[in-house]
């Protein structure tokens, strides 16, 4: 077992509230076997307690029941327990089952918890508010003796089939979306009126039902809120939309990672994993259809409110699939000269005056920007 960049990283960042780390591209195993052996190693030397993956924070729900020990298998889990096709991977299916082997026989302060932070979105759309919505309605109307707001009767009506709200075409034509239309209005105040509820009766909920069920309440409220802003700007038919949209998602993932980091406060830190560009301090862009977009990301976002207790750590590679030798004039080029296969550099020791950002021919690997400073940077030597 390889403890060498568990330490190294842990070397260079010291021990945050949160910390970041990227990975260039998804789908790469090499990039998740990195992530399960770097976080085991902070589990068992630096206390960490929860990990959170660039995956639908609804669904994590069900990964999170299965590393809490609940009765099924690890291939159920991993189908209901992530987006984006992630539970296909192997290293993910081995990182649920090092958890709920490591949860075995411990106490609800020492156990692992597993999260989702990214909103039930995909680049091609966004789901249907409706499982937010029901289930924040539910868990309220189960616990208060509150009249419920106006309109939440008709809570069904107003959302209608969720193929309106999924529509593929939707993301690339805002006519084509349902995110303003009256219903699309009215739901959004009844989020927020709902919202306003669980804000209200926070001691009596926490009383009546337990700290965990009622941070999934807002968990529910945070989702229902932020896809119907995002459905709302997918209806924007200005040349701003997909600008909005990217920092929409980010602000989405954001919220989800300030509401970890406090509900982990007491136990320990909290390990991120996602795309570099989601991570990064520094504005991300792309270069889409109508150009060049910059947003702030979730890392951003969420340094600007944690400050010194937040650390990002990116990660790049100079060969893997798709991907050809880096130029030497590049940050990939000139750490694929020394020697190892893997490495944890400090970019801030490094002399980056002359480097040029590397240029790749697949879209799927975002290379490093030697101009940005994460307080380290992993390399391996070939990804695969």
């Amino acid at each position: 077992m390889h403890h060498d960049l568990g330490a190294a990283v842990l070397r260079l960042t010291g021990r945050r509230r949160m910390l970041g780390l990227g990975e260039p591209t998804h789908g790469v195993e090499d990039y998740l076997l990195l992530r399960n052996e770097i976080f085991r190693y902070l589990v068992e030397e630096a206390g960490y307690r929860s990990i959170a993956l660039e995956s639908c924070c609804l669904a994590g729900l069900a990964a999170d029941a299965y590393v809490a020990g609940a009765d099924m298998g690890v291939e159920e889990a991993a189908d209901a327990g992530f987006s984006h096709g992630f539970g296909d991977s192997a290293a993910n299916r081995e990182l649920l089952d090092w958890m709920r082997a490591y949860n075995r026989g411990r106490g609800e302060d020492e156990r692992l918890r597993w999260y989702g932070f990214d909103g039930p979105l995909e680049i091609t759309g966004a789901a249907s508010p409706r499982r937010a919505l029901t289930a924040l309605r539910d868990y309220l109307a189960a616990h208060l003796e509150l009249p419920p707001p106006p309109g939440a009767a008709g809570l069904d009506r107003l959302l209608g089939d969720d193929e309106r709200w999924d529509n593929l075409e939707s993301m690339m034509d805002g006519a084509k979306s349902v995110g303003r239309s009256q219903e699309a209005v009215q739901l959004r105040l009844l989020a927020d009126d709902l919202a306003g509820y669980l804000e209200t009766e926070t001691p009596r909920l926490i009383a009546r039902t337990g700290r965990q069920e009622w941070w999934r309440a807002c968990l529910y409220a945070r989702t229902a809120t932020g896809l119907l802003r995002y459905h709302a700007a997918m209806a924007d038919e200005s040349p701003a939309r997909m600008g909005r949209l990217m920092a929409l998602r980010d602000a989405m993932m954001a919220a989800n990672l300030l509401a970890i980091d406090e509900y982990e406060a007491g136990r320990g830190p909290v390990l991120v994993f996602a795309a570099n560009a989601h991570l990064q301090r520094e504005l991300s862009s792309v270069n889409l259809w109508e150009g060049q977009v910059e947003w702030w990301s979730a890392g951003a976002l969420t340094a600007a409110r944690l400050g010194d207790g937040y650390a990002f750590v990116a990660t790049t590679a100079g060969t893997g699939p798709e991907l050809e030798e880096p130029a030497p004039d590049t940050l990939e080029g000139v750490l694929s000269a020394r020697p190892g296969d893997r490495m944890v550099v400090d970019v801030k020791e490094m002399d980056r005056a002359e480097l040029n950002r590397r240029v790749v021919t697949t879209y799927r690997f975002a290379p490093f920007d030697p101009a940005h400073e994460p307080d380290a940077l992993i390399f391996l030597r070939d990804a695969r």
